[in-house]
């Protein structure tokens, strides 16, 4: 098993990649600053680091330097820091990847298993000259989103086979299971999910409703809602709620779903 730290100050981020990294099948740990790492490095060596720049006691680029000369591990630079001066500084200190945020967390995992698919070979971590900048969404087919909705002439069979978001008594309820309260944040943002289900709503549009600010790209706000809905609707439900991120622009609700009324309708 592979082993990852991840260096991130910022919780929430570094909460949730550990979280996914960790159901991917690495051995994950997480740091928020170079001190936390050197813990973690001396407590047992790592495979891979995820590694931010804006650190709060030492800057990234130091911490790869100190890194590269006494370990082995490879390097994926996380940062929002997208001039062509700080890659190639990145780049030249060591690292073997630089990823600029924001980032979808799958390209992330596939860099990782590329790296580590190399250092297996015996052929040592990738040259370092990989930079990669978010792509616009149009030229990122990262998920091919069906249209999952449930037509309100459907018949009876089909809406059985749906989730049910209950628009009056707040609640999400999936197919086989008990149907789960939602807070007025989750509320909200479900109605703009289910609403044109296996469509994604942009993180423009799910920030301004739910905040009524544009959306900043250096929050996680949105991702940390997404994960906490999640975890809260599968373990009431026991069932995963079907919210998809959608790379380079938000999210989609991709199982078919009926809204309250519809249902009361189809009975």
């Amino acid at each position: 098993m592979a082993r990852i730290i991840v260096v991130e100050d910022e919780a929430d981020l570094r909460d949730d990649l550990v979280e996914y990294l960790d159901r991917c099948g690495f051995e994950v740990r997480g740091a928020s600053r170079g001190a936390e790492l050197d813990q973690l490095l001396e407590a047992g060596p790592a495979d891979v680091l995820v590694l931010d720049i804006n650190l709060p006691d030492e800057d990234g680029f130091s911490v790869a330097r100190r890194v590269r000369a006494s370990s082995s591990a490879a390097i994926i630079m996380l940062t929002a820091r997208s001039g062509l001066i700080d890659r190639v500084i990145g780049l030249e200190l060591g690292a073997d990847v630089y990823l600029v945020k924001p980032v979808d967390f799958r390209e992330v995992e596939a860099q990782i298993k590329a790296l580590i698919r190399r250092m297996q070979k015996g052929a040592g971590p990738l040259p370092a000259a990989e930079t990669h900048n978010p792509t616009p969404a149009a030229a990122v087919p990262a998920v091919t989103l069906a249209h999952a909705a449930v037509h309100p002439a459907a018949n009876g069979a089909d809406a059985r086979k749906a989730w049910v978001f209950d628009d009056i008594e707040w609640r999400i309820q999936p197919p086989a299971g008990g149907a789960v309260p939602l807070t007025a944040t989750e509320y909200k943002f479900l109605s703009l999910l289910v609403t044109a289900p296996g469509e994604p709503v942009s993180r423009q549009d799910i920030s301004i409703a739910l905040t009524g600010r544009d959306w900043d790209p250096y929050s996680r706000s949105i991702d940390s809602l997404v994960r906490r809905l999640r975890i809260k609707v599968e373990e009431r439900s026991g069932c995963a709620l079907p919210v998809q991120a959608v790379h380079g622009v938000g999210y989609a609700f991709v199982g078919p779903v009926v809204s309250s009324a519809v249902e009361d309708g189809a009975g």
